[in-house]
């Protein structure tokens, strides 16, 4: 379900729609403001996550509190899309990124519907075999488009020394490695370096409470790029990766890379306060979206690891759920 907190924010919600399409995903738009109409969208979510909506997608600029209005009503995962409106649409990105334990937001970049409906997609294809190979041909596109794009440039040059079939041989379309099999973790935590090491635990703490099998790993691919690829395929049968890690966010960027998985990045807080990684997870490129969450917040990473894996698993859908309830008590 795609819920715009604005009809004008329908051209990004068209982006969302065209892949969806794509992807062949049955979905529903909806219109309703988490301020202005407070009570369509708790009705629109109860009723949405009771008649079997498995993802929402929340729509919204400025203080963009719609995904996170969403995330409290429902224990299916969450991925919010923060609209231009004022400050560059940073408002609404932290707006739906920084969200409090235990509702997460799978945060995408400003304006990336596409990216949006892609996470969706592979969040779905953790467990539809259909729809994750409709991914794989999605990513191949991709490809595709990025060696088209070579192609094109190199045809409107004409210098002197330049030699336009230098390493050629490289544009070819690779199929992404997968592998649908059962054996090993369900979810793989790495962690960029051993500063980031108290954040992996915390993560790995609450995943073992859900009884969600795991790998913890400490491999940076700046340091180790042979190794890091090597760990990577290697873990292709996971359903999900969990990325933590500071500075350039480089950690999730490369495993989106490498698997159409889907990614839950955990950035760091900078010692400078600059929000670096938070960033630079969220604004990924077309076809490689991050499904980031709040600066450290560790036990959001693997709530949304289990709305994710509660699709499919009444256990863990319903400690989630349980989870949820106990501490809007508490509130």
């Amino acid at each position: 379900m795609i819920i715009l907190g604005s009809a004008s924010d329908i051209g990004i919600a068209e982006k969302s729609i065209k892949i969806l399409e794509k992807l062949e995903i049955p979905y529903s738009l909806k219109v309703a403001s988490a301020h202005r109409t407070h009570e369509k969208v708790k009705k629109l979510v109860l009723d949405g996550t009771k008649n079997g909506i498995e993802v929402f997608i929340g729509i919204a600029g400025l203080a963009a509190h719609l995904p996170g209005v969403i995330a409290a009503y429902t224990y299916r995962p969450v991925i919010g899309v923060p609209v231009k409106a004022n400050l560059e649409g940073l408002d609404s990105l932290y707006a739906c990124s920084q969200m409090p334990f235990p509702a997460p937001v799978a945060t995408v970049g400003i304006d990336r519907g596409d990216n949006a409906a892609i996470l969706a997609g592979e969040i779905i294809g953790t467990y539809n075999k259909e729809i994750h190979e409709n991914i794989l041909k999605l990513r191949m596109e991709y490809q595709e488009k990025v060696i088209n794009g070579e192609k094109e440039v190199l045809e409107k040059l004409n210098g002197k020394y330049l030699d336009k079939d230098f390493l050629s041989q490289y544009n070819t379309i690779n199929k992404p490695q997968t592998n649908n099999t059962n054996d090993g973790p369900d979810v793989s935590v790495i962690v960029g370096s051993e500063t980031d090491m108290e954040i992996g635990e915390e993560v790995t703490v609450l995943l073992e409470r859900l009884d969600i099998s795991f790998d913890l790993k400490v491999i940076s691919p700046i340091r180790y790029p042979e190794e890091f690829e090597e760990y990577i395929n290697k873990m292709q049968n996971v359903k999900l990766f969990i990325a933590i890690n500071g500075l350039s966010g480089l950690v999730a960027g490369s495993i989106v890379a490498l698997s159409e998985k889907p990614v839950i990045g955990v950035p760091r807080a900078s010692k400078y306060n600059i929000p670096d990684s938070l960033l630079t997870m969220i604004q990924m490129p077309p076809g490689m979206p991050i499904g980031t969450i709040g600066l450290d917040n560790a036990a959001n990473a693997a709530i949304l690891a289990g709305e994710i894996l509660g699709i499919t698993n009444p256990e863990i859908k319903d400690t989630i759920e349980w989870i949820k309830n106990k501490n809007i008590r508490n509130l």
